[in-house]
């Protein structure tokens, strides 16, 4: 019997989507939960929550606010939040609201029936934030509602400690899954339709696991063992590291054609000065070196990255730096963040220095120089043929499906559903900001 109405709500990374998922999975196996897509139709509100910035903290602090009134008509409501921020702030939360029930971190999310189960029966506020190992059981976790592409996790936590960054905090030290584990869980996904595989980390190139005979297993060897199953067409990886991109890696996109031709490879700043104050261990001479030789083996490859503009101590010359470096690289959609202080990292104690209307000036120049890329790169594919993986149908119009190029544009085009999980090939004849449109060839 159904005795408790989840609705979810996710803030944050792909990493917390996938969480999301992961709390899907576990509460469904137990055959006493129901999803809605309401709060205000449900009981049990789960917020998987991200910490990263100082604007996801408040995001998620707002949203309680607005929680408040339901709790008034329904006090049996239980409200848990999960994630970065749980880790993070800890049992500061419960002083900061009296909303919060359960307090659940990234690596809990096994125990969360446990803790509701006894919240319902004590009735006290529960924290659990315990470090446990990566879990290997979760083999029958699907993308959320698409039945053609899928993440998965292959490791979890990072070890670099870049000075702004409270992941390491929140997440913990780098683990990673056993190979055959991995192996498994794609052969399951690959026989339930599943033909593009996301592969999801903090740090995905830093992976590094044994076979259960004692051989080393690192990222590009996990990549080639993924190739040779023959269902999976596609694959992809995010988050990964500078640092960590050697030239194995690099070489593997010789030989592995299921790579695309999409690499977000975060940089975070153009200027050496900043990288060694933001703790990448890495210039920008050995980045560019990364990007160009992924050019010299696939002309086509299309790159975006991560930048953080009004860093402690960035000057107007630092920043020209990082705007150079976008106009060399050409990068493609990207991630622009104004810099804010996490209490607990290096950069913490650095007096932050440059005023919120600087910062604002500079994320919008790098914003408006990211677009004019993209306009650049769409006009380049203008009447061209690509290869489109179909995912789904146009929520605006059910007579287009949409799928996505192999360097990731999104093309939307007339089809019929029999299309749906096919790679098929499609000529762009109309462009706009964020989408393409096409006809079937």
């Amino acid at each position: 019997m159904i005795y408790k109405k989840v609705y979810i709500k996710t803030w944050g990374c792909q990493m917390n989507l996938y969480d999301s998922n992961k709390i899907i999975n576990h509460l469904k196996s137990f055959n006493t939960y129901k999803f809605v897509d309401s709060y205000k139709d449900s009981n049990l509100i789960i917020l998987n929550t991200c910490s990263i910035r100082k604007k996801s903290e408040l995001k998620v602090f707002n949203y309680l606010n607005k929680l408040k009134k339901l709790k008034i008509f329904n006090n049996k409501t239980i409200v848990c939040l999960c994630g970065c921020l749980a880790t993070h702030l800890k049992d500061k939360i419960f002083s900061r609201t009296n909303l919060v029930n359960i307090i659940c971190g990234p690596k809990s999310i096994q125990n969360l029936n446990n803790l509701i189960i006894k919240f319902v029966k004590y009735k006290k506020r529960l924290i659990d934030i315990k470090n446990r190992n990566i879990s290997e059981n979760i083999n029958k976790i699907l993308s959320d509602n698409v039945k053609i592409n899928s993440f998965v996790t292959i490791m979890e936590g990072c070890n670099k400690f870049c000075s702004y960054c409270i992941v390491p905090f929140t997440r913990g030290f780098e683990l990673s899954r056993k190979p055959e584990s991995i192996i498994n869980q794609i052969c399951y996904l690959s026989k339930n339709k599943i033909i593009e595989i996301n592969l999801l980390g903090q740090n995905v190139n830093a992976y590094n696991s044994f076979f259960k005979n004692g051989i080393k297993c690192d990222f590009t060897d996990l990549l080639c063992l993924i190739s040779k199953i023959n269902k999976i067409k596609r694959i992809r990886f995010t988050t990964s590291h500078p640092y960590n991109f050697n030239n194995k890696l690099i070489n593997s996109y010789k030989y592995l054609s299921k790579l695309v031709n999409f690499l977000h490879l975060p940089v975070q700043s153009g200027s050496n000065k900043i990288l060694k104050l933001m703790g990448r261990k890495y210039t920008i001479e050995y980045y560019k070196e990364i990007i160009y030789k992924l050019l010299y083996i696939r002309p086509n490859m299309l790159f975006s990255t991560d930048f953080i503009v009004g860093f402690p101590n960035e000057t107007e010359k630092d920043f020209l730096m990082t705007l150079d470096l976008i106009k060399e690289i050409k990068f493609d959609y990207s991630y622009i963040f104004m810099y804010s202080p996490r209490q607990g990292t290096i950069s913490f104690n650095m007096i932050d220095n440059i005023d919120n209307n600087e910062k604002k000036r500079r994320f919008k120049e790098i914003k408006k120089l990211i677009i004019e890329n993209v306009s650049e790169i769409n006009k380049k594919m203008l009447f061209n043929i690509y290869k489109i993986l179909v995912e789904g149908f146009s929520k605006k119009d059910f007579s287009y499906l949409f799928g996505r190029t192999e360097n990731n544009r999104k093309v939307f085009f007339i089809g019929k559903k029999n299309l749906l999980g096919k790679l098929v090939s499609v000529k762009i004849y109309k462009i706009s900001t964020y989408y393409l449109y096409g006809k079937l060839v």
